[in-house]
């Protein structure tokens, strides 16, 4: 009986002191600063659900992050870019087709000749606006010959506009909408083009503007500058900024811009290869220091002065015509006749001479020469370099108004 009290106080005494030590080491007993405890707490607390705060601005900051040139320019050039629709009568000539038989009888073709049909026309294009007040750029091919010029903004808004003026050879064309405080496109300075650049086109291409009210946009950089290509129906394409930013039809009109958000160009053809009508990767723009000279004419007499003539004909150097003269290679024109007291006569130009530059130009063909007179105006002097007698002289050729 001894024995068994003394064992159990021996196993009370033994609880305690177990007791004591879990309490003393703080596995048991009041909660103690441990610091692991402290760091996984922590990990805990800021692996919650952050809050609405928290979330908006960790947006913002992604946002602002790809914020760049390029989306900051196209933010604020769009709206002042604008759709046009136009309507365009053209009138086409009509065979009866029972010419074939009557052949050029003057009878039948009293009675039944040729007939002309006047037929309207829908068409679309670009623009930018470039003044509070409502001007507009786009190109002569989207709105030269519209009898009904419609203006969608980037609001959805819809204006008639009013043709100020048109220039065929140069492709530049002046609108007009009738309002105030309208957003408008500052322009840049197109001789400080760099090749290499971002480049920014705007535009409604195939008409897609309509489906958003916003322009379509596209980005490349600028691939070339100072392009000359071929007359093309009387127009006169020179010295042109190329892109392979993506224009195809419905651009024409609108902006090339620049990532400092300056108006560069304004876009104008695309080149196919005669493959298709779709962009294949070479698009042009009329630089935009050649078109504010034009708009300067557009808007104060509607046209631009080019009532004047050379009084020369010419024909292109081939192979042929190189070696007789003594030329090392088939360039420039050969004047084939200059007609008295005319400006080319005044000029000092004779029968047999070779125009191998004009303005620093070098003259390849017809073409080129017929580019550079045709775009320039009444009064405008050129420079010429000529080829004569196996030798090279320069004379200047003042542009006179035709008699």
């Amino acid at each position: 009986m001894k024995k068994r009290i003394v064992m159990m106080v021996a196993s009370i005494a033994a609880g305690v002191l177990l007791g004591y030590a879990f309490f003393g080491t703080g596995l048991i007993g009041p909660k103690q600063n441990n610091p692991t405890e402290n760091y996984l707490s922590s990990m805990y607390q800021t692996s919650s659900a952050p809050s609405t705060k928290e979330v908006r601005a960790n947006d913002d900051q992604v946002s602002a992050s790809r914020q760049n040139a390029i989306t900051k320019t196209v933010e604020e050039i769009s709206p002042a870019v604008v759709g046009i629709n136009v309507t365009e009568i053209r009138e086409y000539q009509y065979q009866s087709p029972f010419s074939d038989f009557f052949g050029n009888d003057p009878l039948f073709r009293q009675f039944f000749g040729d007939q002309r049909v006047r037929q309207e026309i829908k068409g679309l294009g670009s623009g930018v606006i470039i003044s509070p007040d409502g001007y507009i750029l786009t190109n002569d091919h989207v709105a030269g010959n519209a009898k009904q010029i419609t203006v969608t903004m980037t609001s959805g808004e819809k204006y008639p506009a009013k043709l100020i003026g048109t220039d065929m050879i140069s492709d530049v064309a002046l609108l007009k909408i009738d309002g105030k405080n309208f957003p408008y496109a500052k322009l840049g300075n197109s001789d400080d083009v760099m090749i290499g650049e971002w480049a920014i086109a705007f535009g409604n291409p195939f008409g897609m503007f309509e489906n958003i009210d916003k322009p379509i946009v596209t980005v490349g950089v600028v691939s070339a500058k100072g392009m000359n290509l071929s007359t093309d129906n009387g127009r006169s394409y020179r010295g042109l900024i190329q892109t392979d930013a993506v224009i195809n039809a419905g651009n024409s009109g609108g902006p090339l811009v620049n990532s400092n958000g300056e108006v560069i160009g304004l876009n104008t053809l695309i080149y196919t290869g005669g493959v298709s009508q779709a962009y294949i990767g070479y698009g042009f723009a009329i630089p935009i220091n050649h078109v504010k000279s034009i708009v300067a004419e557009l808007r104060k007499n509607g046209k631009v002065e080019r009532d004047f003539w050379t009084g020369m004909e010419i024909n292109s150097v081939d192979s042929r015509i190189a070696r007789y003269f003594g030329l090392e290679k088939a360039e420039g024109v050969i004047i084939s006749d200059v007609k008295p007291n005319s400006p080319a006569a005044k000029a000092g130009i004779k029968v047999g001479d070779i125009i191998l530059e004009v303005n620093g130009s070098k003259i390849q063909n017809e073409d080129d020469l017929i580019a550079i007179v045709h775009d320039a105006r009444t009064g405008d002097v050129l420079k010429l370099k000529v080829y004569r007698d196996k030798k090279t002289f320069t004379t200047e050729m003042t542009l006179e108004k035709r008699a």
